[in-house]
C-alpha cells in the first residue's frame, strides 16, 4: 500500500495549478459580463446638461439661449 507523497511535489504543483486555471477562468468570465455595465461614465459638462434639459423640455428656447450665453462668457 502506498504511503506519503511518491511523485514527489509535483502532484501538489499540478494540484494547486488546477485549482489556479479554473478561478483564473471563473474571474474571467464574470469580468467579461459584468464589466460593461459597471464602467463608470465620464461627467457630463455644463453644455450638454444644458442641451439634455432643452431636449427634453424642462427649459424654454429664451432660458436655453441665456444660459448658453452665460456658459459662453464663463469660457472666456
Amino acid at each position: 500500500m502506498p504511503y506519503g507523497w511518491h511523485d514527489g511535489g509535483w502532484g501538489v504543483l499540478w494540484m494547486i495549478g488546477s485549482w489556479a486555471l479554473v478561478v483564473a477562468i471563473v474571474v474571467l468570465v464574470v469580468r467579461a459580463f459584468t464589466s460593461r455595465s459597471e464602467r463608470p461614465q465620464q461627467p457630463k459638462g455644463a453644455r450638454a446638461i444644458l442641451d439634455e434639459r432643452f431636449a427634453r423640455g424642462e427649459i424654454s428656447e429664451d432660458e436655453y439661449r441665456e444660459r448658453s450665453r452665460v456658459l459662453e462668457e464663463s469660457r472666456r
